[in-house]
C-alpha cells in the first residue's frame, strides 16, 4: 500500500511540471481609471523558448469574474497545453456585456479588451500579435461579448465563438443590467438593437473570420441561438453550429469548451500552415 501511495505522488509530481502555468494579473485599464483582475493560462509542455504563441481570449457570463474558467473547468490548463495556445480570461465586470457603456463611464469593457488587456498581453507573451493569432469566446454573457467584439473589430480577431450565448440582448430587459449598460431600452433603442448579436451579424466587416456557436438543447437561450443560426443561413454567413444534450450551467460549459478549443486550434493551424 505504501509503494502504491509513493508511486501516486511521484506520478502527480511528473504531471506537475508539464502542467500549463497560470498567472493572476492586475491589468491597469486606462480608460476606466482601475486595474482588473485577469487569469493567463500559458501552456509549457513542448513549448520552445522563441515559439510564439496564438491567444484565445476566453469571456465569464453574466455575475460570474474572472477565475470563473480556471476554477470550475481546470481542464482548460490541459487544453492550453495540448493544442499550444494561451488561454486569457479577463474579468467583465460582472455585467459589462464586454461593452463601452454610453451613460456609464466607469464600465468601458469593449475598450479595455480591444485596447489595453491585447495591447498589454503582446507586450508581456511571447504571443502571435495579430488577428491570425486571435480568437474569442465565452459562455452565456461571454458568448454575446465573443461576437460582438468580433463583428466590432474584426482586425483584431480572426476567429469568435459564442457557447450558450445570450445573443439577443434585446428582449434581456430586466434582472440582467443591460438597462444599466444601455439605458432606457425606448429612449435608446438604437442601442439595444444595433449591439445585439442579432442583428450586428448584419453589418458586413472588411475581414472573414471563423465563427462556432453552440447551445444546449434544454438551455433557455436555445431560441436566440437558433434564431441567430437561422439569420446567418439567410446571410450565408458561413459558421459551425451545434446543438447538444444540456442546460445553462458548467457541466455543459466544461464539455464545450473542449469543442471549441479544439475547432480554434485547427483554425489556429490552418493560418499558420503548421
Amino acid at each position: 500500500m505504501k509503494k502504491f501511495v509513493l508511486t501516486v505522488c511521484f506520478l502527480i509530481f511528473i504531471v506537475s511540471l508539464f502542467a500549463a502555468r497560470v498567472d493572476s494579473l492586475q491589468v491597469y485599464s486606462a480608460s476606466m481609471n482601475k486595474r482588473v483582475p485577469v487569469v493567463v493560462v500559458m501552456p509549457t509542455e513542448g513549448i520552445s523558448a522563441n515559439k510564439k504563441l496564438p491567444v484565445l481570449y476566453l469571456l465569464h457570463g453574466a455575475f460570474g469574474k474572472y477565475n470563473n474558467w480556471i476554477i470550475k473547468v481546470p481542464a482548460i490548463k490541459q487544453l492550453a497545453d495540448q493544442y499550444g495556445m494561451m488561454i486569457v480570461c479577463p474579468d467583465g465586470g460582472h455585467t459589462s456585456w464586454y461593452f463601452d457603456s454610453p451613460i456609464d463611464s466607469t464600465y468601458r469593457y469593449e475598450t479595455f479588451i480591444t485596447k489595453e488587456l491585447i495591447s498589454h498581453i503582446d507586450r508581456n507573451y511571447p504571443t502571435v500579435a495579430n488577428r491570425n493569432g486571435r480568437a474569442i469566446t465565452g459562455l452565456s454573457m461571454g458568448g454575446h461579448g465573443g461576437i460582438f467584439l468580433t463583428y466590432r473589430h474584426p482586425d483584431l480577431f480572426s476567429a469568435c465563438g459564442s457557447t450558450s450565448g445570450a445573443l439577443h440582448i434585446s428582449v434581456i430587459t430586466r434582472g440582467y443590467d443591460v438597462e444599466k449598460r444601455l439605458g432606457d431600452p425606448t429612449a435608446n433603442s438604437s442601442y439595444w438593437k444595433d449591439w445585439s448579436v442579432l442583428d450586428i451579424i448584419e453589418n458586413k466587416t472588411s475581414e472573414s473570420f471563423k465563427i462556432i456557436i453552440d447551445c444546449g438543447t434544454e438551455d433557455r437561450v436555445l431560441p436566440m441561438n437558433r434564431a441567430v443560426h437561422e439569420k446567418m443561413l439567410q446571410l450565408k454567413i458561413p459558421h459551425e453550429y451545434i446543438e447538444r444534450p444540456g442546460g445553462h450551467d458548467f457541466n455543459y460549459w466544461t464539455e464545450s469548451i473542449h469543442h471549441q478549443a479544439l475547432f480554434f486550434y485547427r483554425h489556429f493551424q490552418s493560418i499558420s500552415g503548421s
